[in-house]
């Protein structure tokens, strides 16, 4: 997961971490009470999942280099984010799109 701020014409990772879920018991409300720990404000998050080759939760190592991994990668290229699960704080669905000069 990283939390996201987003302006007008551009959006910055805030904070990043990585959490094991299993099931489908969480919600929204849940999670974001679970992100307001991170202790920064945040518009939006970027869920991405990883799991091992049966379906299930990789190792902490794994799940921490999957994570700098990507931290790198959105760092570089925003649009990476459209490869997850965006959301704002709100939970709606969002997508990254390309600002077209005025």
């Amino acid at each position: 997961m990283v939390l996201l701020s987003i302006g007008n014409f551009e959006v910055l990772p805030l904070r990043s971490t990585f959490m094991h879920v299993i099931g489908d018991e969480l919600t929204w409300l849940n999670l974001t009470e679970l992100l307001r720990s991170a202790g920064v404000a945040w518009d939006g998050v970027l869920i991405m999942p990883v799991s091992d080759t049966e379906g299930g939760p990789v190792e902490d190592i794994v799940a921490r280099t999957e994570l700098r991994a990507l931290e790198k990668r959105v760092i570089e290229d925003r649009t990476v984010i459209n490869e997850g699960h965006f959301f704002d704080k709100w939970g709606r669905r969002m997508k990254i799109e390309e600002a077209q000069p005025q």
